[in-house]
């Protein structure tokens, strides 16, 4: 260890308890990744402050010693936003738990970043009231992650994603200043820098509280499970559901080999013989849901559903939506390894996007268990791997590319929910061009002059993507000519 290193290790000992520095090997080990556990590394230390007046002295400590810090949550981020850098911090907001606030009548909650996501909810419905947003992760998940990454969930559809649910937040720049954006109000003067937080990855500044809108619970919800024998008739499904007016606020799909993994582990009555299923979630007054639920299941039928159900009862509702919620770590019982993809398309695209996803596998020879957000388009193809074999994760590293590349191609986008961190900071290069890097480079910059905040991610650097000599497909040509047709 480096003399520069000792010596901010010895500052962050004056400013937080010693129990609260880690530094020791053996204590850094359950830092060194988030959820994308492909990519390792050890920071120089780990700090567990407890007070927003700690927080303020670690990030000014580290500004003057010119440290990298990185902010992190729960650690169940999945591309690598919170893997630390070895020369940096590790800033954990682990300890802020508390729920400040539940405030019925305005229907908001004052929370700390490291509040669990399911949490909110937990507190909130003594009063009738629930926080809308439910990354499949919310049990583990935190509020102050869900901002930096603007995470959406399974009801993101009808209710948005992080983004539109919350109010307020105060943040700690790199230089200890705290700044209040937003509030309970429902808007403010000035430019948007609410919004602007909201997937910002933690490169802009720390978050130390956040005040959220809380929505009633429905008078009623109920699930339609359709089965198709034909992934594509399950994704053209969607779209005459969307086109027929219906706003779901839930819809979900899954393919065979997704579903198969989901009904062993869970049981939650997955026809296991099916392409895909189709999970729908009406919610609002009875009369209302009866109504649309009738128009769901023609729908479905028309589209060439092989079976449709209706969930009988709360109980069955929640099964269903069990087996959604446990897919990811459904399909990791089946497979050594599986790296997780995110990226959002245009709905009326999602039949051949399927289609040339069951081609790259193919190519590959990678399976793919599919999993994602229909309604909105944000696709989760899980390529499975095993990491034991030379040259598999780097095939499968290509593979995943590919698919981004081919969100982009058809309109789409690289991330839907789970942030760019350092797996897709490539294909940043090929979704933006250099002015509009430039751009996102100019804001960090006004926040973080020295780019000590999570640096590395998130924003390519213009001479990291003339390295790759990324093809910029959003202005030119496509990369996948079979998809010009469409």
């Amino acid at each position: 260890m480096t003399q520069g290193n000792k010596k901010i290790i010895t500052t962050l000992r004056n400013i937080l308890p010693a129990a609260a520095v880690l530094s020791e090997t053996e204590d850094l080990r359950p830092y060194e990744c988030d959820g994308l556990s492909a990519y390792r590394a050890l920071p120089l230390a780990i700090c567990l402050p407890q007070t927003a007046e700690q927080v303020r002295q670690v990030l000014q400590a580290c500004h003057q010693a010119q440290v990298p810090v990185v902010a992190r949550g729960a650690g169940t981020g999945l591309s690598g936003g919170a893997l630390p850098l070895t020369n940096g911090v590790v800033l954990s907001l682990a300890k802020f738990m508390r729920i400040l606030e539940i405030d019925p009548l305005n229907r908001t909650a004052r929370v700390q970043p490291g509040v669990r996501n399911l949490a909110i909810s937990q507190a909130a419905a003594p009063y009738g009231l629930y926080y809308a947003p439910d990354p499949s992760s919310q049990i583990a998940c935190t509020i102050g992650g869900n901002v930096a990454e603007n995470s959406g969930g399974v009801h993101c559809l009808k209710y948005g994603l992080t983004v539109h649910n919350v109010l307020g937040l105060k943040i700690l720049t790199i230089e200890g200043e705290l700044l209040e954006i937003g509030g309970s109000a429902l808007d403010s003067p000035g430019y948007d820098l609410l919004a602007l937080m909201h997937g910002s990855e933690g490169l802009l500044g720390v978050i130390v509280e956040v005040t959220v809108k809380l929505l009633p619970k429905p008078e009623r919800a109920q699930v339609v499970l359709a089965a198709f024998d034909d992934v594509v008739k399950a994704g053209e499904a969607v779209g005459k559901i969307i086109g027929a007016g219906i706003i779901p606020a839930g819809l979900e799909m899954m393919d065979n080999l997704a579903i198969r993994a989901a009904e062993d582990f869970i049981h939650a009555g997955y026809p296991v013989d099916a392409a895909a299923i189709l999970l729908c979630e009406l919610d609002g007054a009875n009369e209302e849901v009866s109504e649309q639920i009738l128009r769901v299941r023609e729908l479905l039928q028309q589209s060439g559903a092989s079976e449709v159900r209706t969930a009988r009862d709360e109980h069955e509702r929640l099964k269903f939506w069990a087996g959604r919620k446990a897919a990811f770590p459904a399909v990791g019982r089946i497979s050594p390894d599986y790296y997780c993809m995110d990226g959002t398309i245009p709905r009326k695209r999602l039949p051949q996007v399927l289609a040339r996803i069951s081609a790259l596998s193919a190519e590959y020879g990678l399976p793919v268990a599919n999993v994602f957000h229909a309604g909105d388009g944000n696709l989760h193809p899980l390529i499975l791997y095993d990491a034991n074999k030379p040259g598999e994760l780097e095939r499968t590293e290509a593979f995943g590319g590919k698919i981004l590349e081919l969100c982009i191609a058809v309109g789409g986008t690289i991330t839907g929910e789970h942030g760019v961190g350092i797996e897709k900071i490539g294909q940043m290069c090929s979704q933006f061009a250099a002015p509009e890097l430039t751009q996102f480079h100019a804001i960090k910059h006004a926040f973080d002059a020295h780019g000590l905040l999570n640096p590395g991610k998130a924003v390519p650097t213009l001479q990291r993507c003339a390295e790759l000599g990324a093809m910029h497909v959003h202005g030119g040509k496509l990369p996948f000519p079979e998809l010009e047709r469409f």
